[in-house]
């Protein structure tokens, strides 16, 4: 491609179809029924603010992911263009331009697409919901997007003793399967609605709509418990650092920044008239802080058991046992904040075994031979994220921050220099945590060959 032709942007439709129903022309077709929809835990908190807009949001966010991921981005450059026909149960209500405008806006915004929305009348209802199967016990102070990761986990224990308010934990990351029976029938927001059950092999990995499914979802039990807060556990590397820090000519990461929640805001304000506020309590703190709070309060010496690392059991089994890769951006991450807060780990928590081995091979678990290929582009990328993030810190770089302290206080409304001080001085405590890592690892660690922060 010659220097000023634009990018090639690949057109898609993607239509979702009721049993029965005959697709268009060249359409990728969504079958709802290889979607397992399941609204029973939204249901116990439903009362008097069900309504059938809530089941056709859930259909709407996983009509999103599945465009999302069967579309494969062009090789040369990042945007698609993606035309959704969806089935509602009101299209008019999803066609009022305050909740299209805002819902187009949110979710292209979030993955750096052009995304268009048809919605069409439903052939058949949606089951409405048993009433009275639970009563809400007392009005919630607060909904947590609860991954069961460190931040969440430890997040849930500071509200819990220093606010003493209920708080709504919405499950958002790994399966039912491993929370307890009694969890499972106590707590209602358990796991995401719904499971996608693809026919083909996703084909875009990037999955960037991740984050409007945990903010919707998290909005609907805001919105069904009458609760106006929404807390963002994320620190500020977490919330921060995948939109400061860009991996090549990807687009930026948004998932849990100020910027994309404000949009959120906008289109649950318009879509079910309920304001709700994204909170961001940990921005200001690296994880480590967060940690070490937590265990000052809490004397939980459990929060290691706390899972970090996104990767597919078969990449990250020894064994046949389940281990944190040990080297993508959350897993070092992980282990340079545990390695501050003071918190030890055993070795074999982790593939990567040995950081302060003088390679990769030779750090890894015996036995393990996935190294070459994706599992070392992973250690490199995990290695540079913490690095180019400790970067920020310099002086001469203070000009980029403060640039984008300006967009986190307006979509915060917050002043610039509140926003401005606590990045700059998440930022410095990050510098000095990466640093103090990687020289505990010693001189002939592998990781220094690709980190320049403690040269």
């Amino acid at each position: 491609m010659s220097r000023g032709e634009p990018c090639y942007v690949p057109t898609r439709k993607i239509e979702a179809l009721e049993p029965g129903q005959r697709p268009q022309e060249d359409t990728i077709v969504f079958d709802l029924n290889d979607c397992s929809f399941s609204t029973r835990g939204l249901e116990t908190f439903a009362g008097k603010n069900w309504q059938a807009v809530i089941y056709d949001t859930v259909v709407v966010t996983a009509a999103i992911e599945f465009a999302d991921r069967m579309v494969k981005r062009p090789e040369s450059g990042w945007r698609r263009r993606l035309i959704v026909r969806i089935p509602v149960h009101e299209p008019g209500q999803w066609e009022a331009p305050s909740v299209y405008g805002a819902l187009v806006n949110c979710i292209s915004f979030l993955t750096g697409d052009d995304w268009e929305f048809e919605f069409v009348q439903r052939q058949f209802a949606a089951r409405p919901p048993e009433q009275g199967v639970l009563e809400l016990p007392m009005r919630s102070a607060a909904v947590l997007a609860y991954s069961d990761g460190l931040d969440s986990r430890a997040m849930a224990g500071i509200f819990g003793k220093t606010r003493r308010g209920r708080l709504v934990r919405v499950r958002v990351g790994l399966n039912v399967a491993d929370i307890d029976k009694d969890r499972r029938h106590r707590d209602a927001f358990t796991r995401v609605p719904y499971e996608l059950r693809l026919k083909s092999k996703s084909r875009e990995s990037s999955a960037r709509s991740r984050g409007f499914k945990f903010a919707i979802i998290s909005a609907i039990a805001s919105h069904l418990t009458e609760t106006h807060e929404i807390i963002i556990p994320e620190s500020g590397q977490g919330a921060l650092g995948p939109a400061l820090v860009l991996v090549g000519h990807g687009y930026p990461d948004f998932r849990n920044h100020p910027q994309f929640t404000q949009r959120m805001e906008r289109f649950v304000y318009a879509l079910f008239g309920t304001p709700i506020t994204y909170t961001f309590p940990r921005m200001a703190f690296t994880k480590a802080q967060t940690l070490r709070e937590f265990i000052d309060l809490t004397d939980d010496t459990q929060i290691s058991t706390a899972k970090s690392c996104w990767r597919k059991n078969h990449w990250v089994s020894v064994d046949g046992g389940w281990r944190h890769c040990g080297v993508c951006a959350a897993c070092m991450l992980r282990r340079m904040s545990m390695h501050a807060a003071g918190i030890h780990e055993s070795r074999d928590a982790y593939i990567c075994e040995d950081m302060s081995a003088p390679s990769l091979v030779d750090a890894v678990a015996p036995g393990y031979d996935k190294v070459e290929g994706a599992y070392t582009r992973y250690a490199i990328a995990g290695v540079l994220h913490l690095d180019h993030l400790a970067e920020m810190a310099f002086s001469d770089r203070q000009s980029e921050v403060r640039r984008h302290a300006g967009l986190v206080s307006a979509a915060l409304g917050e002043t610039l220099e509140k926003s401005y001080g606590g990045m700059k001085t998440m930022l410095s405590m990050h510098a000095t945590e990466w640093r103090n890592f990687v020289n505990e690892l010693g001189t002939r660690s592998y990781v220094r060959h690709w980190a320049r922060v403690v040269q």
